[in-house]
């Protein structure tokens, strides 16, 4: 009887690995031996299904990738290398020799934006990027960093409603990272809302919460899920001077912290969170 029920099962096995069908291994014997046995067997067929849908998740995001910054980097090239040409006729004025020199220099600094952008990335993607996460006294560390952003504001006609405890709450992360996280959302808020914003840092019973709420109309409800995706734009024309790799930085460094960074919309508004650990209850 055993070795009927196992023929049966290495039956089932070959079906399922030929792709004849998608039912998983099933014991008509009662003995716990077997079942365990084809238990495991369908344990690990399901990872190798997850691993599989995995790595052709990796594949198709690293092909777009490649599209993408093949694109973006092809762009100001092309610009550079046609001002460059006019700049070689000797019938421009020296109005526009200035304005055509100008030109060149912006798009030189856009390419040089992205590829340290690119550069970045792929660097604290590594395995031995290194932190030092330690007690860090957030209240005072986002005042600092929400002054910096007070020109930023005024330029773009943003009117901050900014909520900060008044003692200074701590969390365990890396200074240097969560000023590159903050700077990053607050960059990518500058950059596509003016009006009101809403920026509010508090405590919970074991993390400590930024959120950053602002509009956000150009987002359809499927595109809130990839944004932190590498040079993802809401820009389908890709014409903006952004990267699409400043919220993909801040999502990398915020799972380096073990923290979150999560996005969700609310109507027409866009609802940007991190989540640290507080500090006080780490040893």
């Amino acid at each position: 009887m055993l070795r009927r029920e196992l023929g049966r099962m290495t039956e089932q096995l070959y079906c399922y690995n030929e792709r004849a069908t998608g039912k998983k291994i099933d014991v008509a014997l009662f003995d716990q031996k077997l079942e365990a046995l084809a238990g495991q067997i369908n344990r690990q067929s399901n990872l190798l299904v997850q691993s599989e849908v995995h790595r052709i998740r990796v594949e198709q995001e690293f092909r777009q990738a490649v599209a993408n910054i093949s694109h973006d980097i092809r762009t100001p090239l092309t610009s550079i290398f046609g001002y460059i040409q006019l700049l070689e006729a000797e019938s421009i004025t020296p109005e526009e020799k200035l304005e055509y020199v100008a030109i060149v220099k912006n798009r030189t600094r856009r390419l040089q934006a992205l590829l340290n952008d690119f550069f970045e990335l792929s660097v604290i993607e590594s395995l031995d990027y290194p932190l030092q996460t330690e007690k860090l006294g957030m209240t005072v560390l986002l005042s600092e960093i929400l002054v910096g952003f007070y020109d930023s504001f005024n330029e773009r006609n943003i009117t901050p409603d900014i909520r900060l405890p008044e003692e200074n709450v701590s969390v365990y992360a890396d200074e240097s990272a969560v000023r590159r996280v903050v700077e990053n959302l607050l960059v990518n808020t500058v950059k596509h809302t003016t009006g009101h914003v809403e920026i509010s840092f508090k405590r919970q019973q074991e993390t400590a919460d930024l959120t950053i709420v602002n509009d956000a109309k150009e987002l359809a409800g499927s595109d809130v899920n990839l944004i932190f995706d590498r040079f993802y734009t809401a820009d389908r024309t890709r014409s903006s001077q952004a990267s699409g790799l400043g919220l993909s930085i801040a999502k990398s460094l915020m799972n380096k912290m073990d923290g979150t960074l999560t996005a969700e919309l609310d109507g027409e508004k866009l609802l940007m969170t991190c989540r640290w650990k507080l500090g006080d209850l780490m040893c």
